[in-house]
């Protein structure tokens, strides 16, 4: 299929928690420029020193880039933020035809430093805020012409070597995953569900204040080319559905392979949970 051919965004309307800066509002932004609506359920309602923008910053983006967008203040941990957010998309444009799964926490340590706490953080933002996102946003979803669920989580490497560097924040991505594919078997036919992962690290405020700094950075790709990639994916005639894609094999299925714009040199960093190719 040409170009020309291929469907876009126009008017699809995308839910996504999290969403201030990072890969979240590049994949709004490419999104907007297709002319796509976005609620952004985010908790950076003032701007801090350490992170840029915020969800409002974040909705004069998408509109600048020719989208229309809403705030949501609110945290994918509670059940009532999440409600609030969906009934803001179906008040604000109608409808929800996109839920991406977007917002994370991280941490790298291993099972005896990771505190309860800190433990119960991470899957409750991660495989529960998708859970919950997702469960809500499903009743709108299944009156869209093409309902999709992204999830930005990673393919299920049981390598030894993944499963023992970080258990507590493996487990919470890989349960973004695992429920991702259950939902594409759970809703086959009414509701397309796929995952999308990066083949490097991604120059964001995380890799700069968790993963070494500008020198890390520097080795990691833009976050464009997860936005391009997701794109792709959420546009691609074939319908995909229950997949696990690395950004790279998105991107050539859309017919691009040159990836020499998007930087981190000759050699970027690999990601967590992916192999060398």
């Amino acid at each position: 299929m040409s170009d020309d051919a291929r469907p876009t965004l126009q008017g699809r309307t995308i839910v996504m928690s999290g969403g201030s800066r990072g890969i979240g509002l590049a994949i709004l932004l490419a999104a907007a420029r297709q002319g796509a609506n976005a609620v952004i359920l985010a908790k950076t309602d003032q701007p801090d020193e350490r992170l840029p923008g915020t969800v409002h910053t974040a909705v004069a983006e998408i509109e600048q880039a020719g989208g229309r967008a809403v705030a949501v203040v609110g945290d994918v941990r509670e059940e009532a933020d999440v409600e609030r957010a969906v009934a803001t998309a179906v008040e604000s444009f109608g409808g929800v035809d996109i839920v991406i799964n977007n917002a994370s926490a991280l941490n790298l340590t291993g099972t005896a430093e990771v505190t309860p706490k800190r433990y119960d953080l991470m899957q409750s933002i991660n495989s529960r805020g998708t859970y919950l996102l997702t469960r809500a946003c499903l009743p709108h979803l299944q009156k869209s012409s093409d309902a999709q669920i992204l999830t930005l989580s990673p393919p299920i490497n049981l390598d030894p070597a993944w499963l023992g560097r970080f258990p507590p924040y493996m487990l919470s991505k890989y349960g973004m995953t695992l429920l991702t594919l259950g939902f594409a078997a759970e809703f086959a036919g009414s509701v397309r569900a796929n995952c999308l992962w990066p083949q490097t690290t991604i120059a964001t405020a995380a890799v700069v204040n968790l993963l070494g700094g500008e020198e890390a950075a520097s080795k990691a790709r833009s976050p464009e080319i997860m936005a391009d990639a997701a794109v792709a994916l959420l546009t691609d005639p074939a319908l995909p559905t229950g997949r696990v894609l690395i950004d790279e094999d998105a991107l050539a299925e859309s017919g691009v392979t040159d990836l020499s714009g998007y930087g981190g040199g000759d050699d970027p960093e690999l990601d967590f949970f992916v192999e060398k190719r």
